[in-house]
């Protein structure tokens, strides 16, 4: 009889990249959501706004009131430490995996295409065996653990960065990162303070420069890490390029540490095995190591290759939308487009009761804080959200059918203001829908 063939993403391999990502993942989250706490951001955008921009389907996503808010990051942050330790992983990570989207869910205004990749990892970690080896559950129940695992449960996170990374540099190939420079030449000289290169940032060259390495960066430093021979090489350039871009650009907040630890994934499990014992308490493998089987194989490969297709196809949804996607900005979210545009708007809204008997001029502070303003001026769905919200509060006022409109103008990569959407439309009279917006002005 001959021997069943394993398929190559059955294959066990060592579970030592897992270890080493739920470590350096949890400690991560950690610091990040600790620095969140402190920098008193949960008070900002959670507790003192009277109205959010919820996702379209998540209008039920509130912020819990009173100190309900601090209770859920207090959650949270406890998760993360329960998943760098290996404590009682599954519950951790369902727990951190919701309430970090339940947080994120709360408001558009926040959304950081970071914050969207964590939640996608968590999700993904949720099914990962990553607590068999170095964690307190082994500790607490030994015959759980394992010394190898399928060779997919690694491959899945090294699909995800590769996603990230492959769709950023795709999105870049349009003219004005690549023929214009832009954002670049916008960004770049409030930079100029930095010592030694702060005089460079005036150059259009070195816009140039930036545009066109952040573009082929994107695009291969995959491939690069994937081969066994350039993978040091490779990244060395991941970690050189990330801290370059928090230099440079601090607003980009964690995103560039999120991606340096995260990288790691593509070494070798032997690469780990030696990272991993450095740490007190970590053995090698046993002589006769184990590896973790999955009860439902095919089950989990269609599950597998669902995700894979969704992960593939959501970015593209742009292309059922006309025009420019930098000025409407449909399908934009949720598609890898990291800092593509430099856009700017400023919004006038006024409510006009029905026959327009009375009307009377918004002062946006009054319901909005700055950031929320900021990118509301900008972004089609959260006008149109907004307008609604206007309608409903003036209609508790006492008005009659109260009818929103909106003059705003809009900038886009250091173009002149122009005119966004039509102002003759009554914006509480239009629906939320996944359909394009017809009363935005088109991209000339």
């Amino acid at each position: 009889m001959t021997a069943t063939k394993i398929p190559s993403w059955q294959r066990p391999v060592s579970i030592a990249p897992l270890v080493t990502f739920r470590i350096v993942f949890g400690l991560l989250m950690f610091g990040s959501l600790l620095r969140f706490v402190l920098r008193g951001w949960i008070d900002t955008l959670y507790v003192q706004p009277t109205f959010h921009f919820t996702y379209w389907g998540f209008e039920w996503v509130q912020p819990f009131a009173g100190a309900g808010m601090y209770i859920l990051f207090g959650i949270i942050l406890v998760s993360t430490l329960m998943i760098t330790f290996g404590l009682l992983y599954r519950l951790a990570t369902i727990l951190f995996f919701l309430g970090f989207t339940y947080v994120e869910l709360i408001d558009v205004t926040t959304y950081l295409n970071h914050y969207y990749f964590i939640s996608l990892v968590a999700f993904i970690m949720i099914w990962l065996p990553a607590n068999r080896r170095y964690a307190l559950d082994t500790l607490l129940w030994p015959v759980i653990r394992r010394d190898k695992v399928p060779a997919w449960t690694i491959g899945i996170l090294r699909f995800q960065l590769a996603i990230v990374y492959v769709y950023a540099g795709l999105a870049k190939i349009n003219s004005d990162w690549l023929l214009h420079a832009e954002p670049m030449k916008t960004w770049l000289p409030a930079r100029s303070h930095l010592p030694l290169v702060g005089p460079l940032m005036y150059k259009s060259w070195v816009a140039y420069v930036f545009s066109w390495f952040g573009c082929l960066y994107d695009c291969f430093i995959v491939f690069f890490l994937l081969n066994r021979r350039t993978r040091p090489w490779a990244y060395a350039v991941v970690v050189g390029f990330h801290i370059a871009t928090a230099l440079f650009f601090p607003g980009i907040g964690m995103f560039p540490y999120v991606m340096i630890v995260a990288t790691l994934i593509f070494f070798s499990g032997n690469f780990h095995e030696r990272l991993l014992s450095w740490l007190p308490g970590y053995g090698g493998n046993g002589t006769n190591a184990k590896a973790y089987t999955f009860s439902h194989p095919r089950a989990i490969q269609t599950v597998v290759v669902i995700y894979i297709v969704i992960q593939l196809l959501v970015p593209l949804r742009f292309l059922f939308y006309p025009d420019n996607l930098f000025w409407n900005e449909e399908g934009y979210r949720f598609s890898w487009r990291v800092m593509l545009m430099e856009k700017a708007g400023t919004a006038y809204f006024t409510v006009k009761e029905a026959g327009h008997q009375r009307a009377t001029s918004i002062s946006n502070a009054t319901y909005l804080t700055p950031l929320q303003e900021k990118m509301m001026s900008t972004q089609p769905d959260m006008i149109l959200k907004y307008a609604h919200y206007l309608q409903q509060d003036y209609l508790k006022k006492g008005w009659k059918n109260p009818e929103v409109y909106a003059e705003i103008y809009v900038a886009l990569n250091g173009q002149r203001s122009r005119l966004f959407i039509d102002s003759t439309i009554n914006l509480a009279a239009q629906p939320l829908s996944w359909r394009h917006y017809k009363w935005i002005l088109p991209y000339k």
